[in-house]
C-alpha cells in the first residue's frame, strides 16, 4: 500500500511538471520506475498505459484554457503515434540486461538537454505566429514518438524544445499541444506494448496509482502553465533525470564504477545541478525586472 501512495504522489508530481513544462512524465516516471528494478519494457508499458488517462485529462484541460493549436497537435500527434508503435516494439524485443542500460542512456541524453535547454537558452520571439510546416512536424513526431516508447519518456523534451525553438507559437499553446497530442502517442505505444509483451512484467496498481496521482494534478498543471517559469522548472526536473539515471549506468554491468568514482561523480553533478538552478532563477529575475518579455512570462500576459 505504501509503495501505491508514492507511485500516486510521483503520477501527481510528474504531471504537476508535465502539464506545465510540457514534459518530463513520461522521463520522470520511468527513471522511478528502473530504480525499483523494474523490466525497462514493462516500466515503459506501465507509464504509456498511465498516460492514456493523464494525457486525455491533461489534453482537455488545456483545450479548456485555450492552450491548443488544434493543426499542431494533429501534424506531429498522428506520426507520433506511429513512431511509439514502432519504438514499442523495438523495446519489447531487447534483453533486460541491455535495455536498462540502453534506456538510461537515453534518458540521460534527454535530461541534459532538457536542463542545458532551459538553463541558457531563450525564446526567439521574430517568428512568432507563422505557422509550421508538415515537413518539419512530421519528422520531429515520427523521431519524438520513437524516443518516447524506447526511452520511456521524450516526447515532450523532444518536441517542445522543438516548437519553443522555432519561435513560431505561444509557450503556452506550445505546451498545450506537446500535452494533448501526447494521448495519441500514450495509445499507441501501449497497444504495441500489448500486442509484443502481454500482461508480462504488468502491475496494474502500479499503474492505476500512477494514472489516479497524474489525474489529479492535470486540471491544476493546465492552469500553472499561465504563472510559472519553465526556464527554473526546466533546469530542477533536468538534474534530477541526470542524476538518477547516472546512478543507474555506473551500477550497470557496462561501468561497474568503483565507489570512490562514483561519489566524485556525484559530487560535480550535483554542484552543476545547483548552478544550472541558480543561474535559471537568476536570468528570470533580471529579464523580469528589466521588463523584457520572456518566455516563462508570456503565458501569463496571453
Amino acid at each position: 500500500m505504501r509503495t501505491l501512495v508514492l507511485l500516486a504522489l510521483a503520477g501527481l508530481g510528474a504531471q504537476l511538471v508535465d502539464g506545465s513544462l510540457g514534459m518530463a512524465y513520461g522521463v520522470t516516471s520511468t527513471t522511478l520506475l528502473l530504480a525499483m528494478g523494474t523490466n525497462p519494457a514493462a516500466a515503459s508499458a506501465t507509464v504509456h498505459l498511465a498516460e492514456i488517462g493523464t494525457t486525455l485529462m491533461s489534453g482537455a484541460s488545456h483545450w479548456r484554457f485555450g492552450n491548443v493549436d488544434r493543426k499542431v497537435v494533429a501534424r506531429i500527434g498522428v506520426p507520433g503515434a506511429v513512431g511509439s508503435f514502432l519504438g514499442a516494439t523495438v523495446l519489447s524485443r531487447l534483453s533486460t540486461e541491455l535495455a536498462e542500460p540502453a534506456m538510461s542512456l537515453i534518458l540521460l541524453g534527454l535530461g541534459l538537454y532538457v536542463m542545458s535547454r532551459f538553463t541558457f537558452r531563450g525564446l526567439p520571439k521574430d517568428r512568432l505566429g507563422k505557422p509550421l510546416r508538415r515537413r518539419f512536424l512530421t519528422p520531429l513526431g515520427l523521431v519524438a514518438g520513437f524516443l518516447d516508447a524506447t526511452g520511456g519518456g521524450g516526447w515532450g523534451p523532444v518536441g517542445t524544445p522543438a516548437l519553443l525553438a522555432s519561435g513560431r507559437m505561444e509557450p503556452r499553446k506550445v505546451i498545450g499541444s506537446v500535452d494533448t497530442s501526447e494521448f495519441l502517442v500514450a495509445l499507441a505505444a501501449s497497444l504495441g506494448f500489448l500486442l509484443s509483451l502481454g500482461s508480462q512484467g504488468l502491475k496494474w496498481p502500479w499503474v492505476l496509482a500512477f494514472l489516479l496521482g497524474g489525474m489529479v494534478a492535470a486540471p491544476l498543471a493546465a492552469w500553472l502553465v499561465r504563472l510559472l517559469p519553465p526556464r527554473v522548472l526546466g533546469s530542477a526536473v533536468g538534474g534530477v533525470i541526470v542524476v538518477t539515471n547516472i546512478r543507474t549506468l555506473l551500477r550497470s554491468d557496462w561501468v561497474a564504477a568503483p565507489d570512490a568514482l562514483s561519489t566524485l561523480v556525484y559530487v560535480v553533478l550535483y554542484a552543476a545541478w545547483a548552478a544550472a538552478v541558480t543561474h535559471s532563477v537568476r536570468a528570470h529575475r533580471r529579464e523580469r525586472a528589466a521588463g523584457a518579455p520572456v518566455a516563462e512570462r508570456e503565458p501569463a500576459a496571453a
